[in-house]
């Protein structure tokens, strides 16, 4: 075995993906030995047991940061055995934080204004540093290309503490103002990510595409090929993070994959030499699509169907978090890595997905474009 490979194996890198995005050994094991030599924190995640507050835990775990969870005890209890975990509730029950002092605070878990209000307050006298996972769902407008700058969405009651699709935007714009207000601009970070992807994910949207093309046989695939889709994966979201608390990195970042870079074509091609499957892809447009009443908006995950209202959802600007040092994994990378979590969970995780289509509904909706293609009016 030579040098540079016993090297890389050292370092965990290979099997990673970094090395298929072509960066140089050199740099890598440079950036390793700043993981090595930077300053150690004390960091305090409301919440780190879901789908991407593990992936925080571990990447900052692996840097020899010290790490505090608060949560309710409930979601994956024995995940960080070795982890100080504060039991407690977001909703009126903090008490468990009263006495500490963290570097950090990582929030990862706020949806509601008045928990983010109330956590940020308390906690805004005994830490430096408030990190708070947002959404591009907090734009107001997502018919035009944007970056950080652009207007945030508003709620006519802010008294609304209801999380659906129509106020989640609208609440984590909120919360952010929250946050802002108790720590100011300069002790606060907000990362907005698009779709996040990958091992862990409980609510299938990306695992959908790769679990339903195990199945080798038709498959719907909604509008073109062309059609653009952005993603982050996890383990980059997580990384960047824990990068901002180390390297005090203020301010407001949008974490994509760069716009105009990926799209629903890359995305089967990723699926496929992922999976090996013999699936066979049917492109359906969005005309047919929208004609069917019994077909929601939402029933193709990540897809962004072509109306004007989110023309421009998968062209939001990344390049201020890329100067920061956000990389992106090759898209592959995340394919072969999510499936091979997926393939670890228990039938009765897997045999009922979280999204996408049903195989009855997907059947007959098959049924029905194959009909009027053979029959046109």
């Amino acid at each position: 075995m030579n040098i540079r490979r016993r090297q890389l194996i050292k370092l965990g890198l290979l099997g990673t993906g970094l090395i298929a995005n072509k960066v140089s050994p050199q740099l890598l094991i440079a950036e390793n030995q700043l993981i090595l030599d930077e300053k150690k924190l004390s960091i305090l995640i409301l919440g780190g047991t879901g789908f991407i507050g593990p992936h925080m835990v571990r990447e900052a775990l692996k840097r020899g940061h010290e790490i505090t969870l608060f949560n309710r005890g409930r979601t994956n209890p024995n995940l960080f055995k070795n982890v100080e975990t504060l039991i407690g509730d977001r909703d009126n029950g903090l008490e468990t934080l009263y006495g500490h002092n963290w570097d950090v605070v990582i929030d990862n878990s706020g949806y509601v204004p008045r928990h983010v209000e109330d956590s940020s307050r308390l906690l805004s006298t005994v830490a430096s540093h408030y990190i708070y996972i947002s959404s591009i769902s907090a734009y107001a407008d997502l018919s035009e290309p944007i970056d950080e700058d652009a207007p945030l969405a508003k709620i006519s009651d802010e008294a609304i503490e209801q999380v659906t699709p129509q106020t989640y935007g609208p609440l984590k714009a909120l919360c952010e103002k929250k946050a802002a207000t108790e720590f100011g601009d300069d002790r606060l970070t907000i990362l907005r990510p698009t779709y996040i992807v990958g091992p862990g994910d409980h609510t299938d949207r990306y695992t959908y595409w790769l679990a339903r093309s195990l199945r080798d046989s038709e498959m719907i695939w909604p509008g073109t090929p062309k059609d653009m889709i952005q993603i982050i994966d996890v383990r980059d979201l997580a990384k960047f993070t824990i990068d901002t608390a180390v390297n005090q990195i203020m301010g407001t970042y949008n974490t994509v994959t760069p716009a105009g870079s990926y799209t629903m074509g890359q995305l089967l091609q990723d699926i496929l030499k992922a999976t090996a499957s013999n699936m066979k892809p049917v492109w359906i447009d969005h005309k047919f699509l929208k004609a069917q009443e019994d077909i929601k908006e939402d029933a193709f995950p990540i897809w962004i169907p072509p109306v004007q209202e989110y023309s421009s959802a998968a062209l939001v600007s990344g390049k201020r978090a890329n100067a920061k040092g956000l990389l992106n994994r090759p898209t592959i990378a995340t394919a072969k890595d999510t499936l091979a979590w997926w393939k670890t969970l228990p039938t009765e995780r897997t045999k009922k997905l979280r999204a996408g289509l049903s195989l009855e509904l997907e059947k007959d909706l098959l049924n029905r474009f194959k009909s009027l293609q053979a029959n046109p009016k």
